[in-house]
């Protein structure tokens, strides 16, 4: 299968279960994959052929920014759901990462992995 990625998009919400957290933004960064048959772009060399990975960037982006979860795997969801339907993605992989929320890590966050048979 070919992947398109974007790699490192960051976006702020307002997400967590804390009140402390209800109360301010946090900068996510979102790491997606997304299946994609390369093989019809690659042939006509016509941007029209392939996944607009500008524009799945700017929407995942809007709708975290807009969003307000507690749970990082809440949001993960919605996001894979948003780009399912709204771009016709039939696979997608999303790690949502928290940076900062445990100490002594990096980051926290999920991974999930959905076909249109999930």
């Amino acid at each position: 299968m070919d992947k398109i990625f974007i790699e490192g998009l960051e976006a702020d919400a307002v997400i967590g279960i804390h009140d402390w957290e209800r109360r301010i933004r946090q900068t996510l960064r979102l790491d997606i994959e997304l299946g994609f048959d390369n093989r019809r772009p690659a042939a006509s060399d016509e941007v029209a052929d392939t996944l607009d990975y500008d524009a799945i960037s700017q929407r995942v982006t809007a709708f975290v920014q807009a969003s307000e979860f507690g749970l990082v795997e809440t949001l993960a969801e919605r996001c894979v759901a948003l780009v399912m339907e709204e771009f016709g993605v039939a696979w997608m992989r999303l790690k949502l990462s928290k940076p900062g929320a445990v100490r002594n890590a990096v980051a926290v966050g999920v991974i999930i992995e959905r076909g249109r048979a999930d």
